[in-house]
């Protein structure tokens, strides 16, 4: 089958786009492939991305379209369901049942981030329940914060928020394993230890968090909740095409190197798929740089033909 494009980009987010500005200023012929689910959907504002600070995420993608619209870029809103290498090129075929083919692809599709089984926790992803105190430390400071212990360095996410509030609990939930260091240095820094299971989210009638219970009755009221999810890249995309992995501090990530260059010779990656901890401006960043090296590779290509 004949190339319809010369780069197929999966995923919509700032990454995604960033890289589709970036070819498409340099003239390539350039498709985005967007479900529709960017990572931080849940989220009202962004923040840390200069010039868009506390900006609607949904606003600051709809920008991003259009400005990459103007230089040609088209933008399918559909879902992947298979990527493919045949005969030098990359096979991608979507939901609606189009099939994209081109010589180099980009994967951009984020994260999956699954939380805890816990009743009253997904109601509030994004708004009362959050993961990262760099972007919504501000929106609920000094109120009373909880960190629900998701893994062993859980009790770092809760030397962060203290730098937020003075009234932070780390909730252990069986999982974090504190030594007497451990619990002095909590003590120390005024971070209270709640110990035992979580058995669930308590929310007030118009459905604002107010706390949790714990199995043994007991409750802890707070406004907000943090924890780190489990995150993991699509496996649809990473195991048909035999990308390379690595594991993170914060979940498995397609292994990247110069720009975002993939273990599969013309395929890049760029965003949270290949550093779960990326913030919106980090992955914009990484997504302009491997735009970047697509075109150069392109270039290299026309230079040894």
């Amino acid at each position: 089958m004949q190339p319809t494009h010369e780069v197929i980009i999966v995923g919509g987010g700032a990454a995604g786009l960033s890289a589709a500005l970036v070819l498409g200023a340099a003239r390539r012929s350039v498709v985005v492939v967007d479900a529709g689910e960017p990572r931080n959907r849940a989220a009202a504002h962004l923040h840390g991305f200069l010039s868009r600070d506390g900006a609607d995420p949904a606003d600051v993608l709809a920008t991003g379209r259009d400005e990459a619209a103007r230089y040609g870029v088209e933008v399918v809103e559909d879902t992947v369901t298979a990527a493919l290498p045949k005969d030098d090129a990359f096979t991608v075929e979507l939901e609606g049942g189009r099939r994209l083919v081109a010589p180099r692809l980009v994967i951009a599709v984020g994260t999956a981030d699954t939380l805890p089984d816990l009743p009253g926790l997904r109601e509030g992803w994004g708004s009362d329940v959050l993961h990262c105190p760099y972007c919504h430390g501000h929106e609920v400071a000094d109120s009373p914060l909880l960190i629900l212990a998701t893994h062993a360095g859980s009790a770092h996410q809760a030397h962060l928020l203290r730098q937020w509030s003075d009234d932070v609990t780390l909730l252990v939930n069986d999982v974090a394993a504190l030594d007497e260091d451990a619990h002095a240095t909590l003590r120390r820094r005024g971070i209270r230890v709640a110990d035992g299971a979580v058995a669930r989210i308590e929310r007030a009638e118009d459905g604002a968090l107010t706390g949790v219970q714990l199995a043994d009755g007991t409750r802890v009221p707070a406004n907000a909740l943090f924890l780190v999810p489990d995150m993991e890249p699509p496996g649809v995309l990473v195991e048909r095409l035999g990308l390379a992995m690595e594991d993170t501090p914060m979940g498995p990530a397609i292994t990247t190197h110069d720009n975002g260059r993939t273990s599969v010779p013309g395929v890049w990656a760029a965003g949270n798929c290949t550093d779960p901890t990326a913030h919106l401006v980090t992955a914009a960043s990484a997504g302009t740089l491997a735009g970047m090296d697509v075109n150069a590779d392109i270039i290299d290509d026309e230079l040894h033909t």
